[in-house]
């Protein structure tokens, strides 16, 4: 059912006309759906697409896509990854078809576009409070029996809020509660004790059911594999608490859930540590950041780096900017900006170069970006370093959760610029 439902759904997005909402598509292709533009297999740097233009390299995705699918079944973990990375139905589907449980979100919205294109298992890894969103989600799992939904509870507040809200709802909504990374880290109740309690309110409720546990080891503070594997076997050992205290009872499974982009080696680690419980534990990591990899923060942070005998990830966006000014010596400027590229943790990289007078492709030796404005990037060039206006600047970018949002529609390319698909983004 999710499935054909998905599938319907695709078609329609196929069938979605081009125009002036979608930055950077060839304005020729005006009024042809997304499916007949994608048909015409233009190339990026010669069909008519203006620039600034992201690119997603088809090659470097379904790299990344094995990659973490074979690493997942190699430490014997669930994988749902997490959606908010990219919003992109057609990125869900392929995950879900390589093997992924289901997608983790973080908000209502995020849930809502996972539900319309046919996700039928949704971890949300935040509290949800909100009480619209909650008859909302009432209404889907009353709707669908095959629905699965699991999220956060780090309160006894948000839990009486929870329960307020759903009076009356047909199925209980399933919940973990998170455990914090420590003081000065992002949610979570901090200690066991917190946890407990938390616990016991869900058990009073009526409305929720605990299933497990679950919490964040990216915001550790100072992290490093000591302190980021110490935090995950405290986690680890409050499922053993709780099932020894008999708050599993009844249940199929436990869910013990952890897994950014940066530290799932350790997640795997660790996981692999857990006892035997009264029932299965479904070991459920959430890294997202992979399947678009980049240039910049996850590039140096990925576990990869530290187990590079398990793989290595490849970076598939490349932000094409055109050079629109060369005011003075050693200085140039691009017409993308931070409407274009992701700013929040590093810089663009300048990588390559392509000739506007012959389309010739060459390093960016000498180039560097030095910052964003609006719609303009500024390069400080070396002397010698080659650069005219009009020719295309190729950038590579840091932070993939902060680059799908700022594009629609992402063309999808072979390794000579042939665009084969349209990726459609909802932030």
């Amino acid at each position: 059912m999710a499935v054909e439902r998905h599938e319907r759904l695709a078609g329609r997005l196929a069938d979605e006309r081009v125009d002036h909402r979608f930055k950077a598509l060839p304005p020729d292709a005006a009024g042809r759906t997304v499916g007949e533009l994608a048909a015409e297999r233009r190339n990026l740097f010669t069909g008519g697409f203006t620039t600034p233009v992201l690119a997603l390299d088809a090659a470097s995705l379904e790299h990344n896509l094995a990659l973490l699918e074979t690493y997942a079944a190699r430490h014997g973990l669930t994988f749902a990854p997490h959606g908010k990375t990219s919003m992109a139905p057609a990125l869900f589907r392929r995950q879900l078809d390589r093997g992924a449980w289901g997608i983790t979100v973080a908000v209502p919205h995020q849930a809502r576009v996972c539900r319309e294109f046919g996700v039928d298992r949704i971890f949300l890894a935040n509290e949800l409070v909100d009480a619209a969103a909650l008859r909302w989600l009432a209404g889907e799992l009353a709707a669908d029996p095959a629905f699965r939904f699991v999220c956060y509870v780090d309160s006894v507040r948000g839990v009486e809020l929870m329960t307020e809200a759903l009076a009356g709802a047909a199925r209980p909504v399933d919940v973990v509660v998170e455990l914090g990374a420590g003081e000065g880290a992002r949610t979570g109740a901090r200690t066991e004790e917190e946890c407990a309690a938390v616990a016991d309110a869900v058990a009073a409720s009526g409305a929720l059911r605990l299933v497990g546990v679950a919490g964040y080891e990216g915001e550790v503070p100072d992290a490093s594999h000591a302190t980021v594997t110490g935090w995950l076997r405290r986690l680890t050992a409050l499922a053993v608490d709780f099932d020894k205290a008999g708050r599993f009872a009844g249940l199929d499974e436990v869910v013990v859930s952890a897994g950014g982009s940066a530290w799932f080696d350790a997640v795997a680690e660790v996981f692999a540590e857990i006892p035997e419980l009264s029932v299965p534990v479904l070991k459920l990591l959430r890294s997202g950041a992979y399947v678009s990899h980049d240039d910049g923060h996850y590039k140096h942070l990925t576990p990869f780096n530290r187990v590079p005998e398990e793989g290595a990830l490849h970076p598939a966006f490349r932000l094409w900017a055109q050079v629109v000014s060369r005011p003075a010596p050693g200085q140039a400027f691009v017409n993308a900006g931070k409407r274009d590229a992701a700013y929040d943790l590093d810089l663009p990289e300048a990588q390559v170069v392509r000739s506007a007078r012959d389309g010739a492709v060459r390093p960016a030796t000498g180039i560097t970006v030095t910052g964003l404005s609006d719609q303009h990037g500024w390069l400080a060039l070396d002397e010698g370093a080659e650069l005219e206006v009009g020719d295309w600047v190729g950038l590579g970018l840091s932070h993939p959760c902060t680059s799908f949002d700022k594009w629609q529609l992402i063309p999808l390319t072979e390794a000579d610029g042939t665009v084969t698909e349209y990726v459609r983004t909802f932030f």
